[in-house]
């Protein structure tokens, strides 16, 4: 791996491998002359959306598909000042926080390195030519934990990346497993955060029943993973064991926000099922050590999120380019009960923190 002088001289060359996967349903226009300003109680802040996704086709390839998904945006220097800006402009993001969802987990530890090498190089260099619009979560070969956790630091002292984005599971096993620990040690030394976003849950009885109308396999099935990975994360002993990590969990954190006391309950009526673990905290104390994105959809939603974890430990999620929505702005603006600095944690103010952006 190059030092990070000799990357940032090579990254112009690696911009055009990037592209921005697109749900097809955005008009076309021409760019926005004017990025739209948002403030809060008569001062800009700077808004910073931590889930938006994009795919290197490139490392794609790399395991035999030789195309990319339908509609999706191939970012060039032109393409970079096109849509995916326009959007951003329009809607009051200042800054996307990068990620690409895992689909490398079952390859070998040779192919694996390939993939993300690949993969981390093309995000740094598309943040490198876009720095005041692009951060990037790193991506790792989870499956190779302790390749994993190389790839982390490297992508983070060499490459400038902010993080790692990574599954709810790997292939079906639980990222609170005991061999996941380096990537998690290493996470924590290195203050990195890591998004965690579901890839799909993998009990086939559950599959079959989320078939049909309704797209439950995502609408049910994709928070559904991430209450699963986050509670497996507590209840395993993960955030005892590392105390310093900085999660934040896709979807406002599935469904576990939701229904936080049954899981304080759940030991105290069942003490059998919770033997071998003995908790530092109660459960419901852990929601206020992780992050969560604003992807609720209701003000409601939102103001019992806030509720449960902290203004604090919320920060703006698009979910860009899919389109669950196109109002994260004024989802947070709208909901009730929230000072200015709620507002302006929320919208930037923490992610900057986390991701180590100057404001």
């Amino acid at each position: 791996m190059s030092d990070r002088r000799e990357f940032l001289k090579r990254a112009a060359g690696f911009g055009a491998g990037i592209a921005f996967t697109s749900c097809g349903q955005l008009r076309s226009q021409t760019p926005s002359a004017r990025r739209r300003a948002v403030t809060v109680g008569g001062r800009r802040v700077k808004t910073i959306d931590v889930h938006a996704h994009c795919v290197v086709p490139e490392a794609m390839a790399l395991m035999g598909n030789r195309g990319t998904p339908a509609r999706n945006q191939i970012l060039d220097s032109a393409q970079l000042r096109g849509e995916r800006l326009r959007v951003m402009d329009e809607q009051g993001i200042d800054i996307e926080a990068l990620s690409i969802n895992p689909f490398w987990y079952a390859t070998d530890r040779d192919l694996a390195g390939k993939i993300i090498s690949v993969q981390n190089e093309r995000l740094a260099a598309l943040c490198a030519e876009q720095p005041d619009r692009f951060v990037a979560f790193a991506s790792v070969a989870l499956q190779h934990p302790e390749l994993a956790a190389e790839q982390l630091e490297s992508g983070m002292k060499t490459l400038g990346l902010r993080g790692a984005a990574i599954g709810g599971n790997v292939n079906g096993e639980e990222i609170s497993a005991a061999r996941f620990n380096p990537f998690w040690a290493k996470a924590e030394e290195l203050g990195a955060l890591i998004f965690i976003h579901p890839q799909g849950l993998s009990v086939p009885d559950l599959q079959k029943r989320l078939q049909g109308n309704g797209f439950l396999s995502n609408v049910i099935g994709n928070p559904l993973e991430t209450t699963i990975a986050l509670s497996h994360l507590i209840f395993n002993g993960t955030l005892d064991r590392f105390p310093g990590l900085k999660i934040c969990g896709a979807h406002g954190g599935g469904y576990l926000p939701s229904y936080p006391d049954r899981s304080d309950h759940g030991c105290l009526a069942f003490p059998a099922n919770c033997a071998g673990t003995v908790l530092k905290k109660q459960p419901t104390e852990y929601l206020r050590q992780l992050y969560f994105d604003s992807l609720v959809f209701s003000p409601e939603a939102l103001r019992h999120l806030v509720a449960e974890c902290g203004a604090g430990q919320i920060m703006v999620g698009t979910d860009y380019p899919f389109p669950w929505t196109t109002t994260a702005v004024e989802h947070v603006m709208g909901t009730p009960g929230l000072s200015a600095a709620d507002q302006r944690a929320i919208l930037g103010e923490t992610a900057a923190r986390l991701l180590r952006i100057s404001l």
